[in-house]
């Protein structure tokens, strides 16, 4: 009897020890791998031309959007307790076509969006499905920017002007997310999350060579969607 309590007892030990390895805990180590999609929920002023808007003929040109871009996303995260973490989101490059909002494609860009994250685990324990909630901070850096060949020769030719030296400047913004992770085998989890990002920036060019040429406000505001697996260290 005394040998059925105990192996019994070892039994039950064995397992919840199992189960609870599935937990996060403090000192645990994220890794996450899979697709993350940027879909801008943009909107922006119009192109302006020593200060005055932009136009080709009689038509004011408008404004600009950008297009949605998925790469391979990457991010790591530390357990500073059972429910806080910290989350540190890396990419590679997005390029994102910049389309005018009265129809064609402006131009393009590149962009890396590192975002740090605290994260509240609202389950843990035994738990398999993990949400949270985060809130953080965004720094994006935009390269490689560029004007159409062909739109960019078309304007050249209906204004009298030569435009090129397309820039946009680097935005930090607030970062909120909402996620989920869940234990597929020992360590390993799938993660699902959404995250909003506010992203502002603006935009220069050149005309006949001479800093003529902006858009005061481009408002990103990306929502950034991330599937991923992970393996907990």
């Amino acid at each position: 009897m005394k040998k059925t309590i105990l192996c019994t007892a070892l039994v039950s030990a064995l397992a919840l020890s199992s189960v609870n390895a599935f937990a996060h805990e403090a000192g645990d180590i994220l890794f996450r791998a899979g697709f993350t999609t940027v879909a801008p929920d943009d909107s922006s002023t119009n192109i302006l031309v020593g200060g005055d808007n932009f136009q080709i003929g009689e038509a004011v040109v408008g404004g600009v959007s950008v297009d949605d871009n998925t790469q391979l996303g990457l991010n790591v995260a530390y357990f500073l307790s059972d429910s806080w973490n910290i989350e540190v989101l890396a990419a590679t490059p997005f390029s994102h076509k910049i389309d005018l909002a009265s129809g064609g494609n402006l131009g393009k860009t590149k962009h890396l969006p590192p975002t740090i994250t605290a994260n509240y685990f609202f389950n843990h324990g035994s738990a398999a499905f993990q949400p949270y909630v985060g809130l953080g901070v965004n720094y994006t850096i935009f390269f490689d920017e560029d004007f159409n060949t062909t739109s960019a020769e078309s304007i050249n030719g209906a204004i009298g002007a030569t435009i090129s030296d397309l820039s946009l400047d680097n935005s930090f913004g607030l970062a909120a997310q909402i996620g989920a992770d869940y234990k597929i085998a020992d360590g390993i989890f799938l993660n699902a999350s959404v995250r909003y990002i506010g992203l502002e920036t603006d935009a220069s060019f050149k005309v006949n060579g001479a800093d003529l040429g902006s858009i005061e406000s481009v408002d990103i505001n990306p929502f950034v969607y991330t599937i991923s697996v992970g393996y907990k260290f």
